[in-house]
């Protein structure tokens, strides 16, 4: 018998989160989505009154700030009531309808930044210093201030704004076919029984010691992708465009020069990453030639590449067992971090299981006046229980910042987004050497740390390349087809894992399937944060009471200061090589040591 994925009204409450402590019911959410749309005309007509004096622009800032607050979270609550359940049409109805609200707010404040910046420069550093409640501003107006040379006329960003649900179109579009409408076909477990594949059902089944399951995963998979690859390089291909037609219109050199000025990085950053990684290639072929030594293979296959090297799996974990471990290994970040994470435990704030229609894959949302809400797909191991302790990092990264910084300070810079989950994931690692004694038990947490760098530093880099590749072939004029985009992932994919892997023709349609090549260079982050946690994990668990308290400031700084200078305070400089060598080091000296277990096993 086919085991299905239970419907959402299947699943046990406890295992859901409770979106009623956002919006206790319908009405309340219409009354409040109503109260958003009423406030739109009033702040379209406080255009033209900041230049009166700063009490007028005190008021309009302080009225858009209020709004979109209310904005954020009436959108938040709609998208997480979507998530679980994609193939519901009157959630999806919300979501869209929230979508539509956020365009319209956009449209009726697009006049704000441009007005402002109209403002001469001194004259505004003058109203600011007049005003004691402006001052608390300073930062905020001063990240706007740098794009000057970057923003048009009020009624060119009002017509940009006003398009934004188009731009966004190709995106939503993915989502949509990726979540909801691929059907994969049934598959067979190790246990021989026939399971219908998802998404989550192949995370687990490419992790099989079978290789008769992980194979047929695989092959399976890519069958449904390659026949809707046209379709999906149309729509990657359309996120594209759009990236590149808002840098140009904003006169910015290309889409990564606009998303990483927006989050003050300075393009080094990005270059340096890829420079560094692609000089320490030799280390994963390396770890590659490793695999495929001990699988005992005559020739690896990329489904041959996360199926644990030691064997079935030491470590398995039921959500039970994983929220035990979450606040055993988190307990070096305090008491305080500790009440926290118990809080989302005991409150429902995690939804848990797969569903059928669940979006895929894991993540934290919510805004400033919710709780920072987590999706899982879980399953029972260790991947599951890692993936936990990194949403849980974003988590209490928004919390902290939530509840130490004014609104205007509420949220951090995706730069500094992903440092907190995989600091997480590094403090879980110690953990779990430091408990373990057993050769077999250290190999397996050895062998998951060196795939985990390997996917999030070597794998994320290597997305971030072919991110660039495709922004600039389109800003070249050049066609984003499926036969390309595949042609030359496949040859990029070959270059990073070295000449020990087989070239299997399905690799090249990974682009097809990966959700975040539409967050618009997003991923490079993964790579850089992961780093970075590493240097913080080790001040953390080998340190003193300082790095601790340290972190936790990180944690709270949100995005009163400038991520790079945020990040310094934490004790890590991420415009120097320094942070990426030292998690080479660390990598190297972690697969010196499972060599030398399996040599000696």
């Amino acid at each position: 018998m086919v085991k299905q994925l239970p419907k959402r009204n299947e699943v046990a409450q406890t295992l859901t989160w409770d979106l009623s402590k956002i919006y206790a019911s319908s009405d309340e959410f219409e009354l409040a989505f109503k109260e958003v749309q009423s406030e739109l005309p009033v702040l379209a007509k406080l255009k033209g009154t900041l230049i009166n004096d700063s009490t007028s622009l005190l008021n309009a800032l302080e009225a858009i700030l209020a709004t979109d607050r209310k904005l954020e979270k009436l959108y938040v609550y709609t998208e997480l009531k979507s998530d679980v359940d994609t193939s519901n049409s009157e959630n999806q109805a919300l979501n869209s309808g929230a979508e539509t609200l956020v365009s319209d707010f956009s449209a009726s404040t697009a006049w704000f930044e441009p007005e402002l910046l109209a403002i001469p420069e001194q004259q505004l550093l003058s109203m600011i210093h007049n005003n004691s409640e402006l001052q608390k501003y300073q930062h905020y107006f001063d990240v706007i201030n740098m794009q000057r040379n970057h923003v048009l006329s009020a009624d060119e960003e009002k017509l940009l704004a006003g398009a934004e649900n188009i731009f966004s179109s190709s995106s939503r579009t993915f989502g949509i076919i990726n979540d909801s409408d691929l059907t994969f076909p049934v598959v067979f477990d190790e246990s021989g029984d026939e399971v219908q594949l998802s998404q989550g059902i192949y995370d687990t089944l490419i992790k099989s010691t079978d290789r008769a399951v992980r194979k047929q995963a695989f092959e399976r998979l890519y069958e449904v992708y390659g026949q809707f690859k046209n379709t999906l390089a149309s729509t990657l291909s359309g996120e594209v465009k759009a990236h590149n037609f808002m840098a140009k219109s904003h006169k910015y050199v290309s889409a990564k020069d606009q998303a990483l000025s927006q989050n003050q990085i300075p393009e080094s950053v990005f270059d340096t990453l890829v420079k560094t990684v692609d000089a320490h290639l030799p280390l994963l072929h390396r770890y590659v030639a490793l695999r495929k030594r001990i699988l005992n293979l005559k020739e690896l296959h990329m489904y041959d590449m996360y199926t644990p090297i030691t064997g079935e799996p030491s470590l398995s974990y039921t959500y039970e067992e994983a929220k035990a471990t979450a606040l055993d290994a988190l307990s070096v970040f305090g008491k305080d971090y500790i009440s926290h994470v118990e809080e989302a435990f005991s409150s429902r704030w995690i939804d848990v299981v797969e569903n059928k229609g669940k979006r895929s894959g894991a993540y934290s949302s919510g805004a400033y006046d919710t709780a920072p809400y987590m999706l899982l797909n879980w399953q029972n191991d260790l991947d599951n229980l890692y993936t936990l302790v990194h949403e849980m990092g974003h988590s209490m990264h928004s919390w902290y910042t939530h509840h130490n910084q004014p609104y205007q300070y509420g949220d951090y810079s995706i730069f500094v987004a992903e440092i907190a989950s995989t600091t997480n994931e590094n403090i879980l690692t110690d953990y779990l050497l430091n408990k373990y004694d057993d050769p077999k038990i250290r190999a397996y947490i050895l062998n998951y740390y060196l795939d985990g760098f390997k996917g999030t530093i070597f794998r994320q880099t290597q997305f971030a390349e072919f991110e660039q590749f495709i922004h600039e072939a389109d800003a070249q004029g050049n066609p984003l087809t499926s036969d390309m985009m595949t042609k030359y992932y496949g040859d990029l994919n070959a270059r990073y894992y070295g000449n020990e892997v087989s070239r299997d023709p399905q690799i090249g349609l990974e682009w097809s399937r990966i959700p975040h090549f539409y967050y618009n260079f997003y991923v490079y982050q993964y790579a850089t944060g992961f780093a970075a946690a590493t240097t913080l994990a080790n001040g953390i668990t080998h340190g003193s009471k300082e790095n601790v308290q340290e972190y936790l400031n990180y944690l709270s700084a949100g995005s009163a200061n400038y991520p790079i200078e945020v990040m310094k305070s934490a004790g890590v400089n991420m415009t120097q090589s320094t942070y990426l060598e030292k998690a080479f080091d660390t990598f190297e000296k972690r697969l010196d040591e499972f060599e030398k277990i399996i040599e000696n096993n």
